[in-house]
């Protein structure tokens, strides 16, 4: 949650930031409730005050018993109101953020790795898929409706080897701790990473349990430690999760409905780290450097790009995202997307960690980044590596967890 402290000293600093990132969130609105809400406190001390003076006759007693209530009555829903409209108040820009008003202004940072070169003309994935029997689009929507789809046989295979591929990596050669998640979590839970109030229409819900379905093992992972003091030995925490993601897809309508590139249902293994403050953009750097060392792996070309403020997440204060390259498509796909949050989510969750014993609990710096998202590396996979007989060759990596090196129709 955002911090109140620094609205009521800097509001015309955090209203800039607003406006950088193209946010219509209410300062004005949220500092004039907060100077009501000390007025009434006041008075409230006051009556409070009054009340423990000396006698008085039953009915003075009653009214003034029942100001007190009333006021108390108002200034809870003053408290609430502010809660409410401070959790709608997105992170502030880092300072090393590129101003930007879309997202043509974000920043190419490198590229690594170049295009393949066919003597065919390569297919997109979605023709691929259905000629060698892999992905079935028609039965996806005959279950389910349109954005989703059926993988078969060595389509299946292929994502699971890759989820697999993706942990495997992270857990015994980055130093990542693997957690499983509910894939259902509660509002409280949905809250603390930002999703909530903000992206309720983007979400999905059970509403007699009021449970709600994530969109990224992000969000479960924010409230792993939520109420916790941790200490400084146990720093930084690193995690990494595979979860089914649920999104609506409200904010892409009409984007990207051919293929899988876009679906309400996705895979995607989430890194996740907990750390000091004077630490977290050099940890932001080393998660992307992760996040690349699974594409270089996979020997797939793949840019990264710095976000700038108009671009950027609702929990973020500043992101990078990965690209690769898909050939079939001849455009770039983002296949994850590595953000500093700073204490935005530690606040809401109320993590915090002690430094040494003799100092006071400050709140933590969470960072959150794919590593990776499907089902876009499964398009880049097929669609770099299709064969001119029709047939995709499966990286040298994958191949153990596939179980063969080339994907043919059977």
């Amino acid at each position: 949650m955002f911090d109140l402290k620094l609205i009521r000293d800097n509001p015309e600093i955090v209203k800039e930031s607003l406006s950088h990132r193209k946010d219509t969130a209410s300062i004005d609105e949220i500092l004039r409730i907060d100077q009501e809400r000390k007025l009434k406190l006041t008075a409230l001390e006051e009556l409070r005050h009054s009340r423990k003076g000396g006698k008085m006759d039953p009915e003075a007693g009653r009214k003034l018993r029942d100001q007190i209530n009333a006021i108390e009555v108002e200034t809870n829903e003053m408290d609430a109101r502010i809660k409410d409209l401070l959790l709608r108040v997105p992170n502030m820009p880092d300072s090393s953020v590129p101003v930007g008003v879309s997202e043509e202004d974000n920043v190419i940072v490198r590229t690594v790795g170049e295009s393949p070169r066919f003597d065919f003309k390569p297919l997109p994935h979605w023709e691929l898929g259905e000629k060698l029997g892999i992905i079935d689009f028609e039965r996806g929507v005959k279950l389910s409706g349109t954005r989703f789809y059926v993988l078969n046989g060595w389509g299946a295979r292929l994502q699971r080897a890759l989820i697999s591929f993706f942990l495997d990596t992270h857990t015994f050669q980055h130093g990542y701790k693997e957690v499983y998640l509910p894939f259902m979590v509660k509002r409280e839970t949905m809250q603390a990473s930002g999703n909530l109030p903000k992206f309720a229409d983007n979400l999905y819900r059970d509403i007699e349990e009021d449970y709600w379905f994530v969109p990224t093992a992000e969000v479960p992972i924010t409230s792993l430690h939520s109420g916790e003091i941790l200490s400084a030995e146990v720093m930084p925490i690193n995690y990494v999760a595979y979860t089914a993601c649920f999104r609506r897809e409200k904010m892409s309508a009409g984007k990207d409905v051919r293929g899988i590139k876009r679906g309400h249902q996705f895979d995607k293994v989430e890194m996740y780290k907990l750390v000091a403050p004077e630490t977290s953009m050099t940890e932001l750097e080393k998660m992307v450097k992760d996040a690349e060392d699974i594409c270089l792996k996979l020997g797939l070309p793949y840019r990264v790009k710095l976000l700038n403020t108009s671009d950027m997440g609702f929990s973020s204060t500043k992101t990078y995202d990965l690209e690769m390259w898909s050939a079939g498509q001849g455009e770039w796909l983002e296949v994850s997307s590595c953000s500093n949050c700073k204490d935005f989510q530690g606040r809401r969750a109320n993590i915090r960690y002690r430094p040494s014993s003799d100092e006071k609990p400050q709140f933590v710096h969470t960072l959150n980044g794919s590593g990776l998202a499907l089902p876009r590396v499964m398009i880049a996979v097929m669609e770099n590596y299709q064969q001119a007989d029709g047939s995709i060759k499966v990286p040298d990596v994958l191949q153990k967890y596939v179980g063969t090196d080339f994907i043919r129709k059977t």
